[in-house]
């Protein structure tokens, strides 16, 4: 099966081409097939995983690609939905702001010290979890019409709490692997 282990990195760029439906989806306010769409790319976020960990199929390119196409991803959607005012715009400035800081602290630490090889923390991976739910609870109410406000205003709330613990795990873990990483390279142990 080595000929076959391209399909997980497949699986990430496809996800990153699909953000351009859901977005103009959304735009055009074609919720049902959204739903679809955005469901269907957020599975590929879970196969993905599960092919390159169950058949051994990771590879670099794999790390840089999952968590690059889960961030395009999100972001699209999150600013999509808060320009079109089905979500707060604060509540995406913070999932948005998240993965900025995120990913401005990374390309600094490669920039100071090399590739930073890290890995994706609980809290990282639950508030993608939670960020994919919401997604698809918030286009589902839109277009189903079913769904109780509280119950996505709790889930909104849940977004905003795991986002920033998540932001919070993510600059501390990696500010204490810069301080490391300088005390190394300074020869201080």
């Amino acid at each position: 099966m080595p000929a076959l282990r391209w399909i997980p990195n497949a699986l990430c760029v496809l996800r990153m081409f699909l953000v351009i439906p859901v977005v103009w989806l959304l735009l055009q306010g074609e919720f049902s097939l959204t739903l679809w769409i955005f469901g269907f790319a957020a599975a590929t976020d879970g196969l993905d995983g599960y092919l390159a960990k169950r058949f051994d199929w990771c590879s670099e390119l794999g790390k840089i690609l999952d968590p690059l196409a889960d961030k395009i991803l999100l972001v699209g959607v999150f600013l999509t939905l808060a320009f079109t005012t089905l979500v707060p715009a604060w509540l995406a400035a913070v999932a948005v702001g998240r993965d900025v800081v995120i990913t401005g602290g990374a390309l600094a630490y490669y920039a100071l010290y090399g590739y930073p090889h890290g890995k994706p923390t609980v809290a990282s991976k639950l508030n993608t979890l939670c960020q994919i739910v919401f997604v698809l609870v918030v286009i589902a109410a839109h277009a189903a019409g079913r769904i109780p406000e509280t119950t996505i205003t709790v889930m909104g709330a849940g977004v905003f709490v795991i986002a920033v613990v998540s932001g919070l795990d993510y600059v501390i873990t990696y500010t204490r692997k810069a301080i490391a990483a300088s005390r190394l390279q300074r020869g201080i142990v």
